[in-house]
């Protein structure tokens, strides 16, 4: 790896680094995004349900003011009146809560997306290490941490003193108004500087979420021998792709030898090349190639269909260019019909003269191969 060897990551993460990175939980998240969201909505809400909170708050704070004396003198009243306000407290911010829990939970959506990992649940002692949490602290990460805690102090504070520049007046009448007015007003203010002060904090997200991604990629980048040792892992050793391949080479040729008893004939060079050639009369496609190989191969091929009856036509040209022109149960090319369709014609006048008693028929020569299927 790039600790051992001491090469550089200059590779792009793969996808399966990608994969195992987040199935290790190791996705990129911006904690200023989150609080950032948080924030906002929390300021539109109030600005939606601000009244209909402040009402519901003045109207609880009317009826729990209002005791009777049997009230008073009954021991059960004061359980009775804590319960009555705490259920009307749930009712009351229970939609705020609600649209608050929904954007807390859509708000990794957009870096990262959900991920739930049990391996990152885990307890780890290697956390616990402090030569690690020094690393962090004095690293680029607690460069950009110490940067940000700067600037959120920074603009929590201007923000902050330009708002009580501008609502100082205000507060100070709060005390002048009658308690409905008061709390409406309080309510708008707190809205207003919520608003403001999580607006502010866009500066502080804008810096953190390129650093995120750029951090988070920046960690999965590979070295070359990484890469390369993924790519062996993914498609297997050399050893065991050439076994793979050999089986599978045995497998299309027993194949490839069973359809030579089918063939109508074995087109040879005589001994270097065999061709077995299939053709459905029946149907309207071209003579196809059922086998073929060359030395070894066509040997077996040769004896398979000695043994099946299947006759030989020795036509070296013809052989060498369905060799090179043609694949295993493909049709012919258009150019060797003619001279395939005289091998044919030779191969059923024999069958023919077999059958009847006649005189066998004059094998073909000089068969019409173009010069543009010569090897």
């Amino acid at each position: 790896m790039a600790e051992d060897s001491g090469q550089d990551r200059s590779e792009e993460p793969t996808a399966k680094r990608l994969d195992d990175a987040r199935k290790k939980g190791q996705v990129p998240r911006s904690k200023e995004l989150d609080t950032f969201v948080s924030l906002i909505v929390s300021a539109v809400l109030l600005i939606f349900l601000g009244g209909r909170m402040a009402i519901g708050l003045i109207e609880m704070m009317r009826q729990q003011f209002k005791i009777t004396r049997a009230e008073i003198f009954d021991p059960a009243s004061p359980v009775l009146h804590l319960i009555r306000v705490v259920q009307e407290a749930v009712f009351l911010i229970l939609p705020f809560s609600l649209v608050l829990l929904v954007a807390a939970l859509l708000t990794p959506m957009l870096m990262g997306g959900w991920n739930f990992s049990q391996e990152a649940m885990q307890p780890k002692f290697s956390k616990l290490n402090p030569l690690k949490g020094l690393k962090k602290i004095v690293g680029v990460q607690g460069l950009i941490e110490l940067i940000k805690a700067i600037l959120k102090v920074f603009l929590v504070f201007f923000v902050a003193w330009l708002l009580y520049g501008t609502y100082q007046y205000d507060l100070a009448q709060l005390q002048r108004l009658p308690v409905d007015a008061a709390i409406y007003r309080t309510a708008d203010l707190v809205t207003d500087t919520l608003l403001l002060l999580s607006a502010s904090l866009l500066i502080v997200v804008l810096i953190d979420v390129p650093f995120q991604l750029w951090n988070n990629k920046r960690q999965l980048m590979m070295t070359k021998q990484e890469v390369k040792d993924e790519n062996k892992e993914a498609e297997g050793s050399p050893e065991v792709k050439g076994r793979i391949r050999r089986l599978q080479m045995e497998i299309a040729q027993r194949r490839m030898m069973a359809e030579v008893p089918q063939a109508d004939v074995v087109v040879t060079n005589p001994s270097h090349f065999a061709i077995a050639l299939k053709y459905d009369q029946q149907g309207a496609s071209a003579p196809r190639v059922v086998a073929k190989g060359v030395d070894l191969i066509a040997s077996q091929i040769r004896n398979a269909a000695l043994s099946a009856d299947v006759p030989l036509v020795a036509a070296p040209p013809l052989a060498r260019a369905l060799y090179y022109s043609t694949e295993i149960n493909e049709e012919i090319p258009q150019g060797l019909f003619l001279a395939v369709a005289q091998v044919l014609a030779y191969v059923y006048q024999l069958k023919a003269a077999e059958e009847n008693g006649w005189n066998r028929p004059q094998a073909p020569v000089d068969l019409p191969v173009p010069d543009d299927f010569k090897q």
